[in-house]
């Protein structure tokens, strides 16, 4: 049977593969780089800041609506030169995929689509005079304004929690992790301790998506690339926790699938507690608030976001938790032209709800404002449109042989879920080459056991 799914997998991740390349190889349509205008010649000027996935797709749609039009100029300003395909991350954990091939290239696509790139970090707003203010002093004009400057972690005021965990952010987090774990083994191999060892006990605080994920992708490296390579260490000492303070993991999930990957969890031997919070991380423990204490020096936090910091600098209206108020068409009260979307608003969605900080969310923030950015340059106000927020389901793999899914009402688990999962997610990549790196790590991670290289100086 496990013969049976590796050849599945390797016939549909060709598949997958091939399909790639034949639209890579297909030939582009639109205008050349070269024949565009610089981005201050436009009569119309749309500055987007941020390029995560709201940020991206509001500039990629808005090109796409005036590929015939010569009046609409767009410019993305982002701090890196590239976006992280969020659900991804955790794979890097566990050796799954490589971390280049989920960082996702703005330049390109973005110069190739009709719009201008420059990689800057916004320091301020003139609102009166129209003016981004990047870093180094350089000024960008606009006309309109996308803010989209994403997240960061919350550690809700928890003693310790900055100072001695791991906060699954970004790329460079997911690595930082990963060799967090070898490191420990590397430890753990020459100088053995007490069982159960703290440097073997891995706590990830925080039970949704990320944190179940994080959790499966650490024991993935643990028994699949470690173990072999460290046959003098008992792989049933290492310990794994999820800290969920709510009653159950993934609490946004159907409580029948919620059910389904708690039990795998466990199967895993992965220790899940819930219904308490943790109320200090120290060097070398967890305090959790009905008074147990979990002995470990590798806490990892995916509790909680909160919208970027630098929106406080900035003289908007801010809600109590910090997101950039705005309204139905997701424009920015008392600030004309300036639009907010993804992880910087709060979106307000029937029922007093907020709308999620997703990327499915953020996608479609994106083409909203889009859409009504360039009904607002040409005067159609009556068009603008209220953006509702529709999901379309949630998918959730713990390791490469299981997932918790359910899209349109339909829920379903086990290695099909997994199977869905990586389809749905290889064709969700926006460059065709990460497309087909990502299809080779997995159909080599079928065929070859992980390496547990640690290139310690690269974070």
């Amino acid at each position: 049977m496990d013969q049976l799914a590796r050849t599945s997998l390797v016939v549909g991740a060709t598949v997958a593969a091939v399909s790639v390349l034949r639209r890579a190889m297909k030939p582009r349509t639109g205008h050349a780089p070269s024949e565009k205008p610089t981005y201050g010649a436009f009569p119309n000027r749309v500055l987007v800041v941020g390029g995560g996935f709201a940020g991206y797709m509001a500039a990629k749609t808005l090109c796409e609506l005036t590929e015939d039009r010569d009046d609409v100029g767009v410019l993305v300003i982002s701090r890196e030169n590239y976006f992280a395909f969020w659900p991804m991350v955790p794979g890097i954990i566990g050796s799954e995929v490589d971390i280049g091939n989920i960082a996702q290239p703005l330049r390109r696509p973005l110069i190739e689509a009709g719009a201008n790139f420059q990689r800057a970090e916004l320091k301020d707003v003139d609102f009166e005079r129209k003016v981004v203010i990047a870093d180094g002093g350089k000024e960008f004009p606009y006309d309109h304004l996308i803010l989209a400057l994403g997240s960061q972690p919350n550690f809700f005021g928890v003693p310790g929690v900055k100072e001695h965990s791991l906060a699954l952010g970004g790329l460079a987090d997911a690595l930082r992790i990963r060799n967090r774990v070898i490191e420990r083994f590397e430890q753990a191999t020459l100088d053995p301790g007490q069982l159960p060892d703290p440097r073997l006990t891995f706590v990830v605080i925080g039970g949704g998506t990320t944190g179940v994920e994080t959790a499966a992708e650490i024991h993935a490296l643990v028994h699949e690339a470690l173990a072999p390579d460290f046959p003098d260490i008992d792989v049933d000492e290492v310990r794994i926790f999820v800290i969920e303070a709510g009653q159950e993991v993934l609490g946004e999930l159907d409580p029948a699938l919620r059910r389904a990957a708690s039990m795998e969890l466990v199967a895993r031997g992965i220790k899940v507690i819930t219904g308490v919070r943790a109320t200090g991380v120290m060097a070398d423990r967890v305090k959790l608030d009905d008074g147990r204490e979990i002995r470990t020096e590798n806490v990892v936090w995916t509790a909680g976001i909160r919208p970027n910091a630098k929106l406080e600098d900035l003289d908007l209206p801010l809600t109590e938790r910090d997101g950039v108020e705005v309204d139905e068409h997701l424009r920015v009260p008392s600030r004309p032209g300036v639009w907010a979307i993804g992880d910087s608003a709060a979106i307000l969605q029937g029922g007093g709800k907020l709308a999620p900080p997703t990327a499915q969310a953020a996608v479609q923030e994106g083409r909203v404002a889009a859409r009504n950015v360039l009904a607002a340059i040409d005067r159609r106000e009556d068009e603008l449109e209220e953006f509702e927020y529709r999901p379309l389901g949630q998918l959730v793999e713990l390791g490469s042989r299981f997932a918790v899914n359910e899209v349109m009402g339909v829920r379903f688990s086990g290695f099909a879920a997994a199977l869905f999962w990586r389809a749905v997610y290889l064709s969700k990549l926006e460059s065709p080459q990460n497309r087909a790196r990502v299809a080779a790590d997995w159909i080599v991670g079928l065929l070859f056991r992980p390496a547990a290289t640690q290139i310690r100086d690269l974070v």
